[in-house]
């Protein structure tokens, strides 16, 4: 796919698909970019938020579907990385907030609520806003978007309590699926928060680019698990990288319009129950952890499905390290320095997404425009927003 020309893409309803995962390492170094550019202005601004008396400021990621799964990649990484004296780390779907707000609000609270949104027009994503403005009484927002058009950043661009961080232009996906908006505003949260120094976060994203590059060079590798016959995906892994499997799946759900099912879990989860759904049909993929500890239970649980032998292929994503998997690997060059889970999950999403768009060519789907209904859209539809007082 990576290879074909623009016409040939276009024909196979894939081109802009394809195009939004090839571009995204020149994305990351774009991200970066503009981080550095804010770095001063966003310190100020988070600098400036009073906390009341509480100890601690309660820092809410957020967001819909693909969006929310910005917050629940990062989530573990900057619980362990993060400024833990400052900031206490969650994250809530817009979809939770609004539907239940007092149950996932705490009014009394100091609150900075970090909304992501590829467009900023679900309707979710400005209510999730508004109803936190009402709800909790020292309230701020960072909204990182990928659409300066987008009612959340046209609605929060001059307010004093806000702060609009605007991903690469690129990143604002015309395709169907999030891609490059995933994985843009993934990396601008973990550049904010993380409280590595500068100069090892540009060295992280130098490392992930040269990875995602990788997935590009080495489609063939990739192809060759999916030109097997299987009917169902599954997706596993560990701190970061275990919330980044939600992610991986709905690409394949997304681009396929459902046609191959697909499962998501923790390394160690999958054993309670969900194990079932192997079967002699399946792909089974984990995101394996640098962190030496946290690897061995991801490298069990392949040893077993693999000792199972029962699915089509069983295969460990990620970097070289010990313990090894026995089995198939696609495992990123020795060259390149280990990344944290946090980092890392930018290079596995591309190996995700790389696997959904071509399992939806492999179905005859046109990753471009993948639901043939259009019950499902680019931007929500449908979502009435009810009047909420508190």
């Amino acid at each position: 796919m990576f290879s074909l020309t623009k016409e040939e893409l276009t024909q196979m309803g894939a081109e802009i698909t394809t195009r939004e995962i090839k571009q995204q390492p020149e994305l990351w170094h774009e991200t970066l970019e503009i981080w550095q550019q804010h770095q001063t202005k966003i310190a100020e601004f988070l600098a400036k938020i009073e906390l009341d008396g509480h100890e601690k400021l309660r820092v809410v990621f957020t967001g819909a579907g693909t969006s929310q799964y910005v917050g629940d990649t990062i989530l573990p990484y900057l619980r362990a990385h993060g400024d833990s004296k400052r900031y206490k780390f969650e994250s809530l779907g817009t979809t939770d907030i609004v539907s239940r707000p007092l149950e996932f609000l705490q009014p009394d609270e100091p609150t900075l609520l970090v909304s992501f949104a590829r467009s900023g027009n679900s309707p979710e994503s400005v209510a999730a806003i508004a109803i936190a403005n009402k709800a909790v009484k020292n309230i701020y927002h960072l909204v990182i978007t990928c659409a300066p058009e987008g009612k959340l950043a046209q609605n929060e661009k001059d307010k004093a309590n806000s702060y609009v961080l605007l991903m690469p232009a690129r990143s604002n996906d015309a395709g169907f699926a999030m891609t490059g908006s995933f994985s843009c505003m993934t990396l601008a949260a973990l550049l904010i928060f993380d409280s590595t120094d500068a100069k090892q976060k540009a060295s992280y994203v130098a490392t992930a680019a040269k990875l995602g590059q990788q997935v590009i060079e080495r489609e063939t590798e990739i192809q060759t698990l999916v030109a097997d016959d299987f009917e169902r995906i599954i997706y596993l892994g560990s701190g970061s990288l275990g919330g980044l499997t939600r992610e991986a799946q709905l690409k394949v759900l997304e681009l396929t319009a459902g046609k191959v099912a697909t499962v998501f879990d923790s390394s160690m989860g999958f054993r309670h129950g969900p194990k079932s759904f192997v079967n002699e049909k399946a792909l089974v993929f984990d995101f394996v952890n640098n962190d030496e500890y946290t690897r061995q239970y991801d490298i069990d649980v392949l040893e077993e499905i693999k000792g199972d032998q029962i699915a089509k292929h069983v295969v460990a994503i990620g970097q070289p390290g010990t313990p090894d998997f026995s089995g198939e690997k696609f495992f990123f060059s020795e060259d390149a320095s280990k990344l944290p889970d946090g980092y890392l999950a930018l290079a596995d999403v591309m190996f995700a997404q790389t696997i959904a768009l071509l399992a939806a060519v492999k179905i005859g789907n046109t990753p471009d425009t993948p639901s043939p209904t259009g019950t499902v859209n680019r931007v929500v539809k449908g979502v009435i927003i009810h009047d909420f007082s508190c």
